[in-house]
Parts: structure tokens; sequence; C-alpha cells
């Protein structure tokens, strides 16, 4: 291992912002642990019902605060997106070529995994399984499809949002809840947050590109006025602490999003921003990097996959009986201890997930023998190729 993370090392550009990869690797790693966390599928008799610990026991809210990094991986995406589409200018590559080329590793592993869940709810259909757990299994483990689709459509808004002002969705999130909650216009107008929500840090990524957050008082602005704004909103406004959706409750911060959770991200992508310097000098370690380029590297099979290995180890332990953390109602403390003790568990599924479906996320044909290590020396090249393009232009 040490050795191959040297491999990695030495491979690696000395220009390489390794911030900007370690800052992508822990929001898919805190969206994987937060579901781990907060999914709860609850057995029934012989049927299986989601629930949250979220519900019977609010005061778990900060958890949500810790893993809900999506704006982290927006903040991230919208910085890459734009210098990479910089760099295709630069080269006279056209705007469909440059879409296509993002789009296709975004969208080549979504392919199995619905594939995959196509057969295993025929199966459990045919089986006899109760369809509310088929409905349950299939749709916890396809819940993150509607981010990927998200974030294709703002990838493919890129040179229309480059330039974009943070402020102006910041300024439509802020209108459509004014009138969803204080002039009562219809709940459904919230939808349009779906976009304009997310497109708030999408733009801060954009505006990462020009130099304009540069500065630590950039930073710490952003992290503060976001804070402040939270605060008061969930103190003041009675908008919901959890800033991932509970089941059952009246209003939802995530779906779709609200203005508590943009100003959360705010202040996310102001603390990410701020971290930047720390997180340079601890991935100048080869066995922190050689992990984070990993990550980078499977970021869509691990993101993709991550909620079946938990609806796998959930639906395979069933006959065991109802085990504590897995099956039962997640209403006490001694639930989540239990929760966690579950999650290497989890992880292990998860890395039979990836030894079968990782290629598919790989460019190119697969080729016997490759190891982790040439793969990932291979990606940073191909990564560094269209940073440098954008830094000569």
């Amino acid at each position: 291992m040490r050795q191959g993370a040297d491999r990695i090392e030495a491979a690696t550009p000395v220009g390489r912002d390794r911030a900007v990869d370690a800052l992508r690797a822990l929001a898919i790693l805190g969206v994987v642990l937060g579901h781990w966390l907060v999914t709860a599928l609850v057995a029934d008799g012989g049927a299986l019902h989601a629930s949250s610990p979220l519900q019977p026991m609010p005061w778990l809210a900060p958890i949500s605060w810790a893993f809900q990094t999506l704006a982290v991986f927006l903040l991230v995406g919208g910085h890459v997106a734009t210098r990479s589409y910089a760099a295709a200018r630069a080269k006279g590559t056209p705007y469909r070529q440059w879409l296509s080329a993002r789009l296709s590793r975004l969208f080549k592993p979504v392919a199995a995994v619905v594939a995959l869940w196509t057969v295993a709810a025929t199966a459990l259909f045919l089986s006899g399984a109760e369809f509310g757990t088929i409905r349950t299994l299939v749709k916890s483990a396809l819940s993150p499809l509607w981010f990927l689709v998200v974030f294709a459509a703002l990838t493919a808004a890129t040179p229309l949002v480059a330039r974009l002002n943070p402020l102006w969705p910041l300024a439509v999130v802020l209108h459509v809840d004014l009138l969803r909650f204080g002039l009562g216009a219809p709940q459904s107008l919230g939808w349009v947050n779906l976009a304009a929500g997310w497109l708030v840090p999408y733009t801060l990524g954009a505006a990462w590109t020009r130099g304009e957050l540069g500065s630590r008082r950039a930073a710490l602005t952003l992290l503060a006025g976001g804070t402040a704004a939270t605060a008061a909103l969930v103190a003041l406004a009675h908008y919901p602490a959890s800033m991932v959706g509970v089941p059952g409750a009246a209003i939802s911060n995530f779906n779709p999003p609200t203005l508590a959770a943009v100003t959360f991200g705010l202040a996310q992508c102001g603390l990410a921003l701020l971290l930047r310097d720390r997180l340079r000098r601890t991935m100048r370690r080869p066995l922190a990097w050689a992990a984070v380029a990993f990550v980078n590297l499977f970021a869509m099979t691990i993101f993709l996959w991550h909620q079946t290995a938990l609806m796998a180890t959930t639906a395979a332990t069933l006959p065991a009986g109802h085990l504590p953390g897995l099956h039962t109602p997640p209403d006490h403390l001694a639930w989540v201890g239990f929760r966690l003790a579950w999650l290497p568990v989890f992880a292990l599924a998860l890395t039979v997930c990836w030894t079968a479906f990782h290629s598919y996320e790989r460019r190119g044909p697969r080729r016997t023998g490759t190891r982790p290590s040439q793969v990932v020396r291979a990606h940073l090249g191909r990564r560094e190729t269209s940073a440098g393009a954008v830094r000569r232009a």
C-alpha cells in the first residue's frame, strides 16, 4: 500500500491543487456516511418501511449539519466545470463535445445500478415480496439519481451561469420562501428552488474560478453570514433544524431546498474555502493523497452504490430476525450505537459493489491486471492536462 501511495505521489504534477480533490472526496464521503446514519429500514412483520432517527429524536439534527455536504460538492463542481469549459474554449473544443465528455463519465455507471435494481425488483415481485417493501428498497437505492440529474443540468448550463452572481439565485430562493411561507402561495412553488437553491453553491464555484473567493475575508464572510442567517431562520422563522428530509415532517429543508438549506450551504462553502490551505498541507502525505485520489476516481461508483450496500445488508440479514440498529425502530439512543457498529458492514458491502461495478466508471476498455494505483496515476495525468490548459490560457 505504501509503495502504491508513493507511486501516485510521484506521478502527481507539482502544480495540482489537491485541496479541490480533497473537498470533493470529503463531500462524497459525507453524503455516504450521512445516509448510512439517518436511513432506517424498519421491519414490520415481513415488510420494510423507511424511517429516520431524526423523527423521534430531533435533537440529533446536528448529525445532518455534519453530513449534508452537497453544497460543498456543488462548489467544487462549479469550480471544476467552469475551469474545464475555459480550457475547452481555449483549445477550440465545441460545447457539445465538451458537455458529452463530462456527462458520459457522470452517467455511465447509472446504467449498471438501474439494470441491477430492475432485475432485483422483478425477482422480488415474482417471489411474492410485499409491494411496499419493494418500493422502499428501490426508492432508497435509486435515491442518489435525482442529484445526478440536477448536477447534469447545472453542468449543461455552465456557459450561461459562469459569470452569474450567486446573489441572483439566492434572491430567487428568498422570494419563493416568502411567497410559500409568508403569503400563502402553493407549496408546489417551492420546486423552483430545486434549480435556484443548488445554483447558489455552483455559481460560488464559478466565482472561485474567477478569483473572487481567494481571500480569507471572503471565506469568513460566507461562513459567518451563512451561519448567522441559518441560526436566525431556525430560531426566529421556525425553519426545521435538520438539513435533511425527515419522514412525516410538515416542512423539509431539503425537498425542495429552503432558504435555510441554502444559507447553511453558504456557511459550508465558506468553511471549505477556509480549509484549503490546511488540506493542501495534509495532502502532501502520500497515503492521505492516495486515498483522496482513489475516492475521486471512483466518486460516482461510491455515490451510486452506497445505498445499495445499505439495502443489501438490511435485506440479506432479515431472515436472522429483527437486528438492532438495522431492522428495529430508530427511537432511542441505543439504536444509534448499534447503527455505528453496522457501518463497517455497510463499507464491506460497498466494497463488494465497487469490485463488481467500478469498471463502468473507468474510461476506455477494461484492462486485465491493471492495478488501482496505475489507474489513479493515469486519471491524474488526464485531469492535469485539462488543468494545465487552463493555467496556460
